[in-house]
């Protein structure tokens, strides 16, 4: 090979390591780009309110013989009909007559030292009177008087307020829009602070809704902001976003 040919081969293999060299930089540039991401995390929360409330009035008695358990409450779902009427609730939803058989008299048990048999009932029989409550603000105000109004009356009876509240898959989409929109905006804080601009998202977490009220506990809670009446709750949802850094 001549002598200018060789300075030729020369010259090109050192302009293509150089080429090259840049190409390389570039791309770890780029890599290394790549791999400057923020973690955040947004939060939303919502409070949502009971859209029905129901009065549950249930009893029971137990014994030997079912047909006398059986007519004692029909005596008392009679009486306590009456009650209800009396007070303008005219669509009450009886349930049917729930007989639990235990199949045996006797029972062991400690008496004065000693283990011996003791009689029981064989037979549990219950019922229950549901009312609905057309404001959900007051139900549970309700609930209470009813309980004192009826044990006037001696009829024993348990009284229990229940709330039916929006199904959370109507709720979801706005909780995780809002969570996923204060993730944004913590994200793009930390670029403005450390000079840089946040780019695309890179990895996306939702977690779980989380519910908080009077017969729910949010672990993550820690302000005790739950609601304590029996008709609100608070839904919660924390999203966790990874996003790139760009210059």
């Amino acid at each position: 090979m001549k002598k200018n040919e060789l300075i030729l081969v020369g010259i090109l293999l050192c302009a293509g390591l150089i080429v090259l060299g840049i190409c390389i930089s570039k791309g770890l540039q780029s890599f290394s780009n790549k791999e400057r991401v923020v973690t955040v995390k947004g939060l939303a929360e919502k409070q949502i309110k009971a859209t029905e409330a129901k009065i549950i009035l249930s009893f029971s008695f137990s014994g030997d013989v079912p047909k006398e358990l059986v007519a004692k409450l029909d005596n008392q779902t009679v009486d306590i009909q009456s009650y209800l009427k009396g007070k303008g609730y005219k669509n009450a939803m009886i349930s049917d007559i729930n007989l639990y058989d235990s199949k045996n008299y006797y029972e062991w048990d400690w008496v004065d030292g000693k283990r011996i048999k003791v009689k029981k009932d064989r037979y549990n029989a219950s019922k229950s009177i549901t009312v609905m409550i057309a404001s959900v603000e007051d139900a549970e105000k309700i609930s209470k008087e009813m309980l004192l109004n009826l044990v006037d009356k001696g009829l024993t009876v348990d009284v229990n307020c229940d709330y039916t509240f929006p199904e959370l898959n109507t709720i979801k989409p706005e909780l995780i829009a809002e969570s996923t929109k204060n993730a944004r905006t913590a994200g793009e804080q930390f670029a403005k602070d450390s000079q840089s601009k946040l780019g695309k998202i890179k990895t996306a977490s939702q977690g779980q809704i989380t519910i908080a009220g009077r017969y729910y506990y949010d672990d993550e809670a820690s302000d005790n902001s739950a609601p304590q009446e029996p008709y609100l709750e608070k839904a919660r949802v924390v999203s966790s976003i990874v996003f790139f850094l760009e210059d």
